[in-house]
């Protein structure tokens, strides 16, 4: 929900009655899923409303505001969503026709702007049309009638949805009453058309209903509803009263003010910022604070602060502490990740193996009403605190919180990816006063394209045949349709090959997606059954991206390091997808240390011409830094060998040798570091190696031991991109230099050249968007490490002569302008120099 001032609330129609409603048990179990799949089949929807004939209105914007006294205050409760349809000029039946026990076949097809007081099963290809289908025997002749429409597409058998499921007819029953009270109708009707998405049959299940009725259950509905939003006023009111009071927490820093400043204009004036912010500047502070005070001024219902790592998540809840410590109320929670907050070794979300499944709805908002009206920060203690006396998922209930919370801190999943993103807030186009504050927003690029793209492998369909093929000769059957059409694609495949399309593909895959809700519903747990259910996810996520394709996507089919055949829809270029996500909120600050070239970042984020971009001057002392480019070092893979590796090492050594300290050395991959490695024994001192893969423990011990006042050098060999390369905060003298061996270039690859190739044709660009671009963001980010305040002091050094050409230095930061161009005999005098003056 939302508030348009300090008496209003708003909320959606879906949200409402998802919230009263829901009850019983958590079960997110494949098979047992909500049966409402509009992801899968919007295309579907869209479909069933062109075909409802002329006195079919789609997509009716429906509002109602009620006046409400409470606890004694008195505001107003603002209630609005979309009805997928409205029917018009219909006469009603005269008496309302319970579900038959017998369901008619699917050859007695009825047209749907007609059929509307039994309930049918038809595909939707084959209506006839209006005039071939005769008066009902007990229709009234010459009544006006108006029936709101809500269309549900599911993969279950629609033979067995016997009556409406509530949580739907409640959305219907809302929009019944906000139109018949608009309109001053005495009774009106309600329908819900489950449409099947593999078959497309059509099953219609209806009821009339006297206006008192709609308007008895409304009022009851609204009334439940209501304590939490006299709660909502109150606290507004209390919260924006603190926001007031509160000041910046700090002296400005050089150009912080105007950074400060440009934020809150741009919220204000619903426009995207782009920030390209240096290490110090503060850029957590500058955007949260002038975000909370547009939110003291109701320019913002919600802040959002979006991140990819853990400690981005962590420097954001330690700024907002900071507001809270100087007076500042705000209801703030962190999402933590399902697997970290779950109270069993793995997530199983179904009362068969977990105790606090079982009647979790009936439960959750007591636990959550409780936890909102007796605590103020929201912590992952509180959430799994209050979890536990209530007895209710501690990570579902943390989803239910953020309904009420004002700021929310997420990675960039919960905003952005269609598979996981917060329904609540972003399932439908509507535009809501949200703020999204996007931290190391150059990482947004990379996994938005992760986020909307799709694959499929060939193996996996054989390997599941595998396990079920004694359960199931339906399934089995289903399986073996979509190998065949893997098979002839692979056929047709030496390498890579790009295809037109899929269509193909995409039948049998619906007609798995079906067989696989009886599947599960005739089978319980058994071996194998989590591969099983990864294929499910695999064929939804598929077909959920096929339905959003377009020019900025390629299709192709072509073989992984294991030599195992797949099929991608891959996104080219995420700004499309990624605008339709931001324009579900007022505004957006995207900004990173990193964010260069500044119109590459917008283009790739979905920016326009209209949007704006800043670059925040750096407060750093550039004399605390020197800055050294190799002039006879290259990485190309034409000068890779013994002799150049030799000369890498013992550049290394005479870098780290300078000073004693902590050092951190970066490579373009595994296999050069291990190589280097090899060389330094017995010339680089006490040289710790990054693992290709290390969990959060060995990565914690790592850091530990670059520690503050060091009496010995240690020297950590990294890789760029890597887990090192950003987000580490060695500050003081836990990190004083880092050696860049080369220029951060990916490896070529087949997406890499389709990238390359697509940017080619539609700019000429095709080298720096695949290569150029990223490359050089992992080398800035890897030299950030080494100063992270406004003491520090370091050194950084880029081993590879193309840092010199022109495409590179004019990639550089401004605080990069002055540089020094060495060899080995060189570096040691500055290095002499610089450590002297310490």
């Amino acid at each position: 929900m939302s508030y348009t001032d300090l008496k209003s609330i708003k909320i959606s129609v879906r949200n409402l009655v998802e919230f009263i409603m829901k009850s019983g048990d958590l079960d997110n179990s494949v098979g047992k899923r909500d049966p409402d799949a509009m992801q899968e089949g919007s295309r579907l929807h869209r479909k069933i409303q062109r075909r409802m004939g002329s006195e079919y209105q789609p997509e009716v914007a429906l509002r109602v505001t009620v006046p409400v006294s409470r606890e004694d205050i008195d505001f107003e409760l603002i209630i609005e969503g979309r009805a997928d349809g409205i029917i018009t000029n219909i006469e009603p039946p005269k008496k309302k026709n319970p579900p038959s026990e017998e369901h008619p076949s699917l050859e007695e097809n009825h047209p749907l702007e007609e059929h509307y007081q039994e309930e049918e099963n038809h595909p939707l290809e084959e209506h006839p049309t209006k005039e071939e289908h005769p008066p009902l025997e007990d229709e009234t002749e010459g009544n006006i009638h108006v029936v709101i429409d809500e269309i549900k597409c599911v993969y279950a058998d629609i033979s067995q949805i016997t009556e409406m499921i509530p949580v739907h007819r409640a959305q219907a029953l809302c929009y019944a009453y906000i139109y018949a009270k608009e309109r001053g109708l005495d009774s009106i009707g309600i329908q819900i058309t489950y449409c099947h998405i593999e078959t497309e049959a059509v099953r219609i299940l209806s009821e009339e209903l006297k206006f008192e009725e709609v308007s008895n259950w409304f009022q009851n509905l609204i009334n439940e509803y209501c304590k939490w939003a006299a709660w909502q006023i109150k606290w507004m009111e209390s919260r924006n009263e603190s926001i007031k009071q509160i000041d910046f927490p700090f002296e400005y820093r050089p150009g912080q003010r105007d950074l400060v400043t440009g934020v809150y204009r741009t919220i204000i004036r619903d426009k995207k910022l782009y920030i390209e912010a240096p290490t110090g500047v503060g850029k957590t502070i500058s955007t949260v604070f002038p975000a909370v005070k547009a939110m003291g001024e109701g320019f913002v219902s919600k802040i959002f602060y979006l991140t990819a790592k853990t400690i981005t998540r962590t420097v954001a809840e330690d700024t907002y502490q900071l507001l809270l410590e100087r007076g500042l109320s705000m209801k703030l929670v962190t999402i933590t990740a399902k697997d970290k907050i779950c109270i069993l070794d793995k997530p199983n979300c179904n009362p068969a193996a977990c105790e606090r499944a079982k009647g979790h709805y009936d439960r959750v908002n007591d636990a959550v009403f409780e936890l909102l009206t007796s605590e103020s920060r929201i912590s992952r203690e509180l959430i799994e605190q209050y979890a536990k006396k209530h007895c209710v998922c501690p990570f579902e209930m943390c989803l239910d919180v953020t309904l009420w919370a004002d700021g929310i801190i997420c990675d960039y999943n919960y905003a952005f990816d269609p598979n996981v993103y917060l329904r609540r807030f972003f399932e439908n186009d509507k535009k809501q006063d949200y703020v999204f504050l996007i931290d190391e927003a150059h990482n947004l690029v990379d996994r938005a394209r992760e986020m909307y793209s799709a694959t499929l492998y060939k193996q996996d369909f054989l390997t599941v045949k595998g396990i079920i093929k004694e359960k199931s000769k339906a399934m089995v059957k289903r399986l073996e349709a979509c190998n065949e059409v893997m098979l002839r694609l692979k056929r047709g495949c030496d390498e890579i090959e790009v295809l037109q399309d899929v269509n193909d593909l995409v039948l049998p895959l619906l007609r798995l997606m079906s067989e696989y809700e009886e599947f599960f519903k005739e089978n319980g747990d058994f071996e194998g059954r989590e591969v099983v259910s990864q294929l499910f996810f695999d064929l939804r996520n598929f077909l959920a991206i096929h339905d959003i394709l377009g020019e900025d996507y390629l299709i192709y089919s072509d073989y992984d390091e294991r030599g195992e055949f797949r099929v991608k829809l891959l996104c080219m270029d995420p700004a499309r997808n990624l605008l339709t996500c931001l324009n579900k909120g007022r505004s957006a600050i995207l900004f990173s240390a990193t964010l260069l070239p500044i119109t590459y970042y917008k283009e790739q984020l979905g920016g326009s011409e209209e949007d704006y971009a800043i670059y925040a001057p750096s407060p750093f002392d550039i004399s605390k830094r020197l800055l050294m480019i190799a002039k006879d070092v290259s990485t190309k893979y034409t000068r890779r060998g013994q002799e150049e590796y030799e000369r890498i090492v013992s550049y290394i050594e005479g870098f780290v040798n300078a000073k004693v300290g902590n050092y951190f050395v970066f490579f373009p991959s595994y296999q050069m570091l291990q190589q280097i490695a090899l060389l330094s024994e017995g010339r680089v001192p006490n040289i710790l190696l990054q693992k290709t893969s290390m969990g959060e423990l060995e990565k914690e011990e790592f850091l530990a031991a670059f520690e503050e006042n060091p009496t010995s050098t240690k020297v950590g060999y990294c890789v760029m991109g890597g887990i090192f390369s950003e987000g580490i905060d060695l500050k003081n003298d836990r990190l004083i230099g880092a050696v860049i061996v080369g220029t951060g270039l990916p490896q070529v690859g087949n997406e890499r050249e389709l990238f390359r190739g697509y940017y080619d044709d539609r700019s000429g660009t095709g080298f720096d968007h695949a290569y150029l671009y990223p490359g050089i963001n992992k080398v800035l980010q890897s030299a950030g490490r080494v100063i992270r305040t406004v003491e520090d002091k370091g050194a950084i050094l880029l081993l590879d002569e193309r840092f010199l050409n022109s495409q590179y230095k004019n990639l550089f930061p401004r605080e990069w302008e002055q540089y020094d161009i060495v060899n080995q005999e060189r570096m040691q005098e500055l290095l002499e120099d610089f450590w002297s003056k310490d």
